[in-house]
């Protein structure tokens, strides 16, 4: 048996050169859903948004016959499809991530914009996908293989490996420029800040940075201290090239 696949747009980086942008032929034989099809090409369910297959949208759980033409999609921004069987669930209005072990400096970035994000160093893949899972959290990681896990419902696969670039993928695959709210969370460990008298943390703090600052916050969780220092400036504009990277 035989179908033809098409993946659209950004979809195309999970697959071969040579079959990015086209239509190209798959042979299979055993009874198959689409979501296993999907997958078995290279492209996580997560991913992916919509499925038409000879025009008419399916869910993931439709089965390819044979001389099936399946087009397949990412999360549409400006396009509305509600209209039509989208595969992908709407992320939660809060928008929380779990992160897996090589995206600690992604998780650094979007704490300092006020993102929720968790990054257990020393969790394995199905402790990850747990978390995901239990606590309705977006899964980021460059793992396929753990986006591809059946529990995994949300979840993005930076293409850059550089974290600056990563962050403008997160923001913009989730619209989320006008939800940024920087220096509301520990840097550390993902902790709320509040303000706090400083000397209730003088004992904390070096003479130097007693002497030169009066305005400070902790964090709830870990009791880091926080205050505006040499790197504060540098922080700033930081999250105003953050911000500019939205385009509109």
């Amino acid at each position: 048996m035989r179908a033809t696949f098409r993946f659209y747009a950004r979809l195309g980086d999970f697959l071969p050169y040579a079959r990015r942008g086209v239509a190209f032929p798959h042979d299979f034989e055993a009874r198959t859903t689409i979501k296993d099809m999907v997958e078995s090409l290279g492209v996580p369910h997560t991913e992916v948004d919509l499925i038409l297959v000879n025009g008419q949208s399916v869910g993931f759980e439709a089965i390819v016959q044979d001389g099936d033409r399946v087009s397949v999609y990412p999360a549409f921004t400006a396009l509305d499809i509600s209209g039509l069987t989208r595969v992908r669930p709407a992320p939660p209005d809060a928008y929380r991530f779990v992160l897996d072990v090589h995206l600690g400096k992604l998780a650094t970035y979007l704490r300092l914009l006020g993102f929720d994000s968790l990054f257990p160093e020393d969790y394995d893949d199905a402790n990850l996908a747990r978390i995901a899972e239990e606590e309705g959290r977006i899964m980021l990681t460059r793992d396929r293989g753990l986006l591809k896990r059946s529990v995994v419902t949300y979840g993005y696969h930076p293409r850059s490996t550089d974290p600056r670039q990563q962050l403008i993928e997160v923001l913009r695959r989730y619209d989320l420029f006008d939800r940024i709210r920087p220096f509301h969370r520990c840097l550390r460990c993902n902790g709320l800040l509040v303000d706090v008298d400083k000397a209730a943390v003088a004992d904390r703090l070096s003479p130097r940075t007693r002497d030169h600052y009066d305005a400070f916050r902790q964090c709830r969780s870990c009791g880091q201290v926080y205050w505006q220092g040499s790197h504060y400036e540098r922080l700033r504009a930081f999250i105003a090239d953050a911000r500019q990277a939205d385009g509109r």
